[in-house]
């Protein structure tokens, strides 16, 4: 259940002029293109990511631009795969929206993409890299924590150095993922005069939220921004917003600020660019020299596949089993151990 917070917690910014056709790189290939969503359960959340689709289809039409998601909602990959085959289409460019590569993105979207081609065997696709750690993302966040430095935002003037960082990312059962969460915050924190940045997760690892507020108020701050790490919104920024809200009213001495998910920003659409681009030209890169289940092999552990929690099953050449990640010493304890 929503509680009702203060309607000045969370600031948003003005929306920002989106790029226009002429803005975008142009695409060697006319090859339809696959945009693979998380999926979400949360109906605004859900059509963020079709307007994020259908906005990157008008800048440039063409190519097709087929939105879907991994699990939760509709339409499928499945489902959206055999529309593409029924429309004559047997070479794909797949591309997860997704922020860091973990579980979903390694596994789950292409063993679907596996079974989709499968089903049809004619099928080709071509696999894009999520967004990642990029300079444009950098920038946007840039852009609006100085938002609020501004005397609307900031109304008591507090600085930078009596202010801390709370950067919240999903959180995932991969450690490679989630030392990614803590290099972007760290990234965003160097020069950034804030006294400190903190960095925690809103759900699977640790510490969570309401431990990441417990740590920055040991530096005893005067305000504390909150920076939920999503791309769109949903069910997990709602709460993280709610939290925030729960810990305000605590603590009412210490001013807490959030700001918003990533939303429809020129920044995404670039980056959505040049993911596309990198697909079309081959150059797409990897990184899984610190993968926990390259690592097991290395070490001659065989690899095993296993179901996943919303039903899909796995064949693919990395493993991992699922955790129950309720206490962090559990989490900790396991999740190194590959099955």
């Amino acid at each position: 259940m929503s509680i009702a917070h203060a309607p000045d917690l969370v600031v948003r910014p003005a929306p920002r002029n989106l790029p226009t056709a002429n803005d975008l790189a142009p695409l060697p290939l006319q090859r339809p293109l696959l945009m693979i969503g998380h999926g979400t359960r949360n109906p605004n959340g859900r059509q963020c990511f079709l307007d994020f689709a259908d906005l990157y289809q008008k800048l440039d039409t063409s190519r097709p631009v087929f939105p879907c998601f991994l699990e939760l909602t509709g339409p499928s990959i499945q489902e959206v795969v055999d529309h593409c085959v029924e429309q004559g289409y047997t070479e794909l460019s797949a591309l997860p929206i997704l922020l860091f590569a973990a579980r979903h993105n390694k596994f789950d979207v292409t063993n679907e993409l596996d079974l989709a081609r499968k089903r049809h065997p004619q099928l080709q696709y071509h696999y894009g890299r999520h967004f990642g750690i990029t300079p444009g993302i950098l920038d946007l966040w840039k852009q609006r924590l100085e938002l609020l430095d501004t005397p609307e935002h900031n109304p008591q003037c507090v600085s930078r150095e009596e202010t801390v960082l709370l950067f919240v990312g999903r959180g995932s059962s991969d450690p490679d993922a989630n030392s990614d969460v803590s290099k972007m915050a760290r990234i965003l924190w160097e020069g950034s005069n804030y006294q400190t940045v903190e960095t925690c997760f809103i759900g699977i690892t640790h510490p969570r939220l309401e431990e990441g507020f417990r740590r920055a108020r040991l530096y005893q701050p005067k305000r504390i921004i909150v920076l939920p790490y999503f791309l769109f919104t949903g069910t997990l920024v709602e709460k993280i917003f709610d939290i925030s809200a729960q810990q305000q009213a605590a603590y009412p001495d210490i001013q807490v600020t959030c700001l918003p998910e990533m939303g429809l920003h020129p920044a995404l659409v670039q980056v959505l660019r040049q993911r596309e681009l990198e697909t079309q030209m081959g150059q797409v890169q990897m990184n899984c020299e610190l993968c926990k289940f390259r690592l097991a092999a290395l070490k001659g552990e065989e690899p095993h596949s296993h179901s996943h929690d919303h039903g899909h099953h796995h064949h693919h050449g990395h493993g991992h089993a699922t955790l129950n990640v309720d206490k962090a010493a559990d989490y900790h304890n396991r999740i190194w151990q590959v099955p």
